[in-house]
This record gives C-alpha cells, structure tokens and sequence, in this order.
C-alpha cells in the first residue's frame, strides 16, 4: 500500500486535511533540486523521467518506444493534458541526443519538460495546447552513443550510435540522422563505415532510427509537427537536404521559422538563421526532419543550437541557460503557431497553405527516388 503524508491547516476556524501521496512528494521535489544548469549522465537522466512522471501524473506520462543496438530504452515523455470534450488530441514530436556529442540537446530537452511542468497552470494559453495537443519528447535517442561521450575525454566528441562495424571494417556506428527514409543515401552522406556521416547499411537499418518511424508513422495523421534538436550553428533548419527538392509549403515553413527566431533573439540577442540546409549549410539526406516532413508531417524542423563555432559542441555549462530559454522561446513559437492553426485561430489566410501542403504528397513521393553527387561539409 503507497504510503500518504497528511498536511494539516487552520484557517480561520477551519481545520483543513490535504492528503499526498508520498511518490507524489517526492517525484516533485526531487524534480524541483534537479540542476537544469548542468549536464546529466544518462542514468540521471533516466532517473529524471522518473521523477517527472511521478510528480505530475496528471501531465506526465512515460513510453519506452524502442531499443538501441545496445539493447538500452529509448524512453519518452508524454506532455498533455485531458480534453475537456474528450476529443482524439493532435501530436508534436521533439527529440533530442541523436548526436551523442551534442550535449546541448538533451539538455533542452530537460529544460522544455521544465518549463511546461512549471508553468501550464497558471498560462491559460498552455493549458489549452495541452488539452488539445500530446507533446511527444525524447531526451535521447542515441542512448549508446550519449553514454559513450561521458567515458573519457578522449569519446567526448563521438558522434555516431555504437552498432558493430561491417565486415572488413574496425569502426563503429553510424549517422543516425542519415539513416532514415528520406532521400537515403543520395547526398551528403558517406558509404566509409569510418566516417562520421555513414549513412548505414540501408534507409532503417539501426534501431534507433526505426524505433522513430515506427512510433512517428503510426501517428502520422495526428502530428502537427516535427522538431529535432541538434547543435551547433545557431539555425533553424526546413526540409529538404536535397538541392533539388523543395517542400510544398516551404513559403509558410520559412515564416513560421523566422517568427520563431525572432523570439528567440528577443532573450539574449542571439541570431539564428532561418532555410533549408543546402541553403544554409549543406545538402544532405536520410534526416528525420526530412523523412518526417515526406511522410506528411506539414512542420518540420531542426534546431541547431548555440554557438556559431567558439565552443561547437562543447558548450560550456554557464551557458545552458540561456541557450535553452532562447531554444524554448523558438519551439513554443512553432507550437503555437501550429496549433492555432489546426484549431481555426489564425486568419483564413493560413488555411489555404494546407490545401497547397497535401496536394504536393505526389511530389514528395516522388523525391525518394533521385539520386545526385556526394556534397561534404561541416558536419552538425
């Protein structure tokens, strides 16, 4: 039987009786001593969501949605609260860590869980999202790699999973955000097990990949919107990686990205630079954001987040904090938009791009297919 802890309250000449359960307690206060302000280890991590979930069952819920090659869980939090006209909720799918280096990442995902725990009930605004909107967040998908990165100094800087070398070869791994179904293996991938954006055996072939779209498809028709966190650059990516494939609603995924930017730089003044990654960056193929964005997902985005090349992907602790309030600040930006959309509070305007969106499916469809040269460059 869950012991329960009796709090007890007078109040004028009323004596007041509030009951708790004692996982209640502590799942809230041990969320409450969490250092946001620092970098976790994966078992702390785990022991986080935990926490999370405990103490707030009526917003939290947890899922293990997959393994790793390591046999390790690919867990997430489920943010959302129960509609009022029990209505089927719409989704938004965050996910952090697929890099292992970029630390930064899980520790937005943290953040975000954070800041919505903290502040949906007494944001009015919020608590409608909510009530109309599950949020999906992985704190981490390369498990195996995540952990590989706090070993030593010396796998501080590794990027891939940690799945067994073909044969013939001595390294491990591969890019797992080239190794999903969009576009694989055409572009801005490598087919040498020992670089950093090996793009796997085949579109798929890693776990964590698969565990992704297997969890992401079957809600496909409810998800509103993709986001993936990544660092460093300071940008807010939109399909496609390929030079010569446009998204059908790029016009309107450009806006909504740049209004997100605009918010963020209101925190800390920092820039972020709104396109598709050949534009901005480089080609590339087999990410989650395009895949997710081909399968009809309309809102897709990377985040790269802080720095611009100072400190890439070892940032430095003092500045978690403000990266994360400003990464906040972008995603909630998109969230918003997103969901007002779907829920009739933008203007009619808004409408008519989604028409545009569902009618290019042929197009998207069809890009799977091309294939064009190898581009290289600086790798996020």
């Amino acid at each position: 039987m869950e012991k329960k802890t009796r709090t007890f309250w007078i109040v004028g000449s009323f004596l007041l009786i509030l009951e708790t359960s004692n996982s209640l307690v502590e799942g809230l206060e041990s969320t409450r001593s969490y250092d946001y302000t620092k970098y976790h280890s994966m078992d702390e991590i785990y022991r986080w969501m935990e926490d999370v979930e405990r103490g707030n069952p009526e917003l939290v819920s947890s899922a293990i949605y997959g393994h790793t090659y390591e046999e390790r869980n690919i867990t997430l939090l489920k943010l959302g609260l129960q509609n009022p006209e029990s209505r089927e909720k719409k989704v938004i799918w965050m996910d952090c860590g697929i890099h292992a280096r970029e630390w930064i990442a899980p520790a937005f995902c943290q953040w975000f869980v954070k800041e919505i725990v903290n502040s949906y009930k007494t944001n009015k605004k919020l608590e409608q999202i909510l009530q109309n909107v599950d949020i999906y967040v992985t704190p981490v998908i390369n498990v195996d790699g995540y952990i590989f990165t706090w070993a030593n100094d010396s796998t501080r800087l590794w990027r891939k999973s940690r799945s067994t070398p073909p044969p013939g070869s001595g390294c491990y791994g591969v890019d797992l955000n080239r190794n999903f179904n969009a576009n694989w293996g055409t572009v801005g991938v490598s087919f040498d097990s020992c670089s950093n954006t090996y793009c796997g055996k085949s579109a798929g072939s890693e776990p964590e990949a698969k565990a992704v779209m297997d969890f992401v498809g079957k809600l496909v028709n409810r998800t509103l919107c993709f986001l993936t966190i990544h660092s460093a650059g300071q940008l807010i990516l939109l399909p496609y990686g390929h030079p010569e494939i446009s998204a059908p609603n790029y016009n309107e995924l450009v806006s909504v990205g740049k209004a997100a930017a605009a918010e963020m730089k209101k925190l800390h003044g920092m820039n972020y630079t709104v396109g598709t990654s050949p534009q901005i960056l480089y080609a590339n193929s087999g990410s989650s954001r395009d895949w997710a964005r081909l399968i009809g997902i309309p809102f897709s985005y990377t985040f790269e987040l802080r720095d611009k090349g100072e400190f890439s992907h070892l940032l430095p602790e003092e500045q978690i904090k403000p990266a994360c309030e400003e990464a906040f600040a972008g995603a909630l930006s998109i969230i918003t938009y997103v969901h007002d959309k779907t829920y009739g509070t933008l203007p009619n305007a808004a409408v008519t791009t989604m028409t545009t969106t569902i009618s290019g499916v042929a197009m998207t469809i069809w890009s799977t297919v091309m294939v064009v040269s190898l581009t290289i460059g600086v790798l996020m």
